[in-house]
């Protein structure tokens, strides 16, 4: 009886005692997560930005352009991305282990050096957990250009 119990003491995995965040909570997490990184771009904040960034961060915007945390820092330090306003919604949350995959609507008005980049987009932003901080790993954007001929059908 006394294996028995020494047995099962070790069946389980070490983790399985220490306590979890639910699954709500966590998604609730990364939302907070998605308004900091929201409220770093609008302001420029370059601190919170490189918080959030991993260092193996890469983002495909919406005009197909690839940029590395070092490009996307630079960038908002020298002010050609230049966001008005970023309306969030439709945000869905899905945790896989330890990463999450948000998926989005933005409506933004702004410009990218004498581009407009006003306009509604969907978007797909990838979280990891790394050394039990959530870093963002990856990012894709796509403008919505026929909204109102899909609403039609």
């Amino acid at each position: 009886m006394l294996a028995f119990g020494f047995l099962l003491l070790f069946a389980n995995p070490a983790w399985a005692w220490l306590p979890r965040r639910s699954s709500h909570d966590l998604q609730k997490h990364i939302e907070t997560l998605e308004m900091q990184w929201r409220d770093a771009v609008i302001h420029r904040n370059v601190g919170v930005m490189d918080r959030l960034l991993a260092d193996d961060y890469l983002g495909i915007s919406a005009n197909g352009t690839v940029e590395t945390k070092a490009e996307e820092l630079a960038q908002s330090r020298a002010g050609t991305l230049h966001i008005k306003s970023l309306d969030l919604s439709d945000i869905k949350v899905r945790i896989y282990g330890n990463t999450a995959v948000v998926t989005s609507r933005a409506e933004l008005t702004g410009a990218n050096g004498q581009s407009d980049i006003s306009g509604n987009y969907r978007y797909t932003r990838v979280y990891n957990k790394r050394y039990g901080k959530w870093k963002i790993i990856s990012f894709e954007a796509s403008r919505i250009h026929d909204e109102d001929a899909r609403a039609k059908h």
